[in-house]
C-alpha cells in the first residue's frame, strides 16, 4: 500500500468561537485542554502506519504558529502559506502539487493524501486509524473518498452525505458510492435524514492520490486548475515556508473542494468514521465536548455557581459568578464578555459583524499578542500611554528596530536581557531598566535557558503596532506581524 501523506488545512480563524478565537489568534492554535487542536491533528496524522512528513496550509498570518507547533511536536514538513483566503479546493491542489513534485525523480510512489481540518476533535485514534487504512484500498483504486459521520442526532450546524451503492465491507467500516451531498438542513429535514438511515455527517475528511484529485480538479474546474499551477510555478522557499506570488495567487478563483469537485466527480465514495468526532464550531459543540457537574454545567475556570443548569461557564482572568441562569454560555476573557443562549451560538458572526464595522480591535485581537520571540499582553492604556507585559522565550530575538513616534521604558522582572540600544550593547538583570527615546534603533534578545519577562512603559503622539521599522529580523517578516 502507498504510503499516506497527512495534509492540514489551517487557513480559519475560527470565528464562531469569539471571544476566544479572535481573527489572528483562531480556534486551531488555542489550548482548550493540554494540547492545541492543530497539535492534536498532527500527531493524529503522524499516528497513522506509513505516515510521510505533513504537508500544512496555512494562512500568512499563522505562519509562525503552524511552525512553532511542528518542533514542539518535533516534527518536519512542509509549509505552504496562502497570502489571501481561497477556500478548500485550491489548498489541496497546491498540497497535491508540492507531494508531487517531492516524489518526483525518486522513483517513489506518489502518496495517498490524507485531507484534515486542522479544528476537529476525533476519538479514539484506533478507531479513526482504521477507518483511514479501511478507505486507503478504494483510493488506491482512484475513487475520492470522504469521511462520513453515523449521525448521533438531527444537526443543522453540519452538511450530510447521502450514501449510494456499497463498494466495500468489513469490520463495521462500510464504503459507498455518494449519493449526493446536502447542505446544513433545516430541524425537519435533518431530522428526516437521520431516519432514513441513509445519510452521514460530512466530516471535511478526505483521502486520494495527489494526481487523481488534479485530474479531477481539472475536468470539473479548468481555471481553477490552470490559476493553481500557475500559482505553483511562482512559488519560493523563506525557511520554513513555501510562498506564492501574491499576484498570481489572487488569480485563483474561490471554491471549497464539495462544491468545486466532489459533488460534480463520478470518482466520489464515502467511507464510514466510525469514532466519535466533532468539528468544535461553536460554543454549543464546545459544551457537548466538555465534562459537566452534576447540574450539567461545564465549568471552566474560576467560576461559581448557584442555581445555574445545563450552561457552558468560561473564565479566564477572573472570577465569573454565575446564578439563576440555564443553557446559557458565558465566556470572559480579559477584554470581552459574551452571554448568551447556548443553543443558539451560530448568532456569534451577527456580533463580530458589529464589531468589524465599528472597527474594534477585539474581532481580530487578543490582548495577549503571540510572536515567534514569544508573546505580549496589554495591561493597560490610553491615549499617550500604553504598558505591556513582554515574555521573550529562551533563544528569542526580537527585530532590530525603531518608531518615529513613541519611545520605550524596558524594566526586566524576570530572566537576563541582552540588549542593544543606539551604540550601546549590554545585560539587563532583574530590577534593573532602560530608556529607549524614538527614532533610536534598538533590540531585546534572551539569552537564556528560562523565559525573560519585562515590563514596557510606552509613550508618545501615537503607540500602534504599525510604528516599528524593521532593520533585521531573525524571522524574516517585514510587517509589523
Amino acid at each position: 500500500m502507498s504510503s499516506i501523506r497527512p495534509v492540514i488545512l489551517s487557513g480559519g480563524s475560527g470565528t464562531r468561537l469569539w471571544p476566544l478565537s479572535r481573527e489572528l489568534h483562531p480556534k486551531q492554535f488555542i489550548s482548550f485542554d493540554e494540547d492545541t487542536l492543530f497539535g492534536k491533528t498532527l500527531v493524529r496524522g503522524m499516528g497513522l502506519p506509513n505516515a510521510q512528513s505533513p504537508l500544512i496550509v496555512c494562512n500568512e498570518k499563522y505562519r509562525f504558529f503552524a511552525s512553532a507547533i511542528l518542533r514542539e511536536k518535533g516534527v518536519s514538513g512542509s509549509i505552504l502559506l496562502e497570502p489571501a483566503p481561497r477556500n478548500t479546493a485550491p489548498a489541496i491542489a497546491l498540497a497535491a502539487l508540492c507531494a508531487l513534485k517531492d516524489t518526483e525523480g525518486t522513483g517513489e510512489e506518489e502518496p495517498l493524501l490524507l485531507v484534515l481540518p486542522s479544528d476537529h476533535r476525533i476519538d479514539p485514534q484506533t478507531a479513526f486509524a482504521a477507518a483511514v487504512m479501511a478507505a486507503a484500498d478504494e483510493a488506491e483504486k482512484g475513487l475520492l473518498l470522504t469521511f462520513g459521520v453515523p449521525p448521533e442526532r438531527p444537526e443543522t450546524g453540519y452538511g450530510y452525505i447521502a450514501r449510494g451503492e456499497i463498494l466495500a465491507s468489513g469490520d463495521g467500516k462500510s464504503i459507498y458510492r455518494v449519493r449526493r451531498f446536502a447542505e446544513k438542513p433545516d430541524a425537519a429535514t435533518a431530522a428526516a435524514f437521520v431516519a432514513s438511515g441513509e445519510y452521514f455527517w460530512n466530516s471535511g475528511i478526505f483521502l486520494f492520490k495527489a494526481s487523481v484529485y488534479l485530474e479531477e480538479l481539472t475536468r470539473c474546474a479548468p481555471a481553477m486548475a490552470e490559476a493553481c499551477r500557475a500559482a505553483w510555478e511562482s512559488r519560493s522557499s523563506d525557511g520554513d515556508f513555501l510562498r506564492f506570488a501574491e499576484e498570481r495567487f489572487t488569480r485563483i478563483p474561490q471554491g471549497s473542494i464539495d462544491y468545486v469537485v466532489m459533488e460534480h466527480t463520478e470518482r466520489a465514495a464515502v467511507a464510514t468514521l466510525g469514532a466519535h468526532w466533532n468539528d468544535l464550531g461553536s460554543w454549543s459543540s464546545l459544551y457537548e465536548e466538555s465534562p459537566k457537574d452534576t447540574h450539567g454545567n461545564a465549568v471552566i475556570g474560576d467560576v461559581l455557581t448557584c442555581n445555574a443548569e445545563n450552561s457552558y461557564l468560561h473564565a479566564q482572568h477572573r472570577l465569573l459568578a454565575a446564578m439563576d441562569i440555564k443553557d446559557l454560555a458565558v465566556i470572559e476573557t480579559a477584554d470581552a464578555v459574551l452571554v448568551m443562549d447556548r443553543h443558539k451560538t451560530q448568532g456569534v458572526r451577527e456580533i463580530l459583524a458589529r464589531l468589524k464595522q465599528e472597527n474594534r480591535r477585539e474581532s481580530a485581537l487578543h490582548p495577549k499578542v503571540f510572536r515567534p520571540w514569544g508573546s505580549y499582553e496589554v495591561l493597560a492604556g490610553h491615549d499617550n500611554f500604553q504598558v505591556k507585559r513582554i515574555i521573550v522565550n529562551p533563544g528569542g530575538v526580537l527585530s532590530l528596530q525603531y518608531h518615529h513616534h513613541r519611545a520605550e521604558h524596558w524594566v526586566v522582572v524576570r530572566g537576563t536581557a541582552a540588549i542593544l540600544n543606539g551604540d550601546r550593547e549590554f545585560m539587563l538583570h532583574e530590577d534593573q531598566s532602560t530608556y529607549i527615546p524614538h527614532g533610536v534603533r534598538h533590540r531585546l534578545e534572551n539569552p537564556g535557558k528560562l523565559p525573560l519577562e519585562l515590563i514596557e512603559v510606552q509613550t508618545g503622539s501615537y503607540l500602534g503596532e504599525d510604528d516599528i521599522v524593521r532593520l533585521e529580523d531573525s524571522y524574516g517578516r517585514k510587517d509589523c506581524r
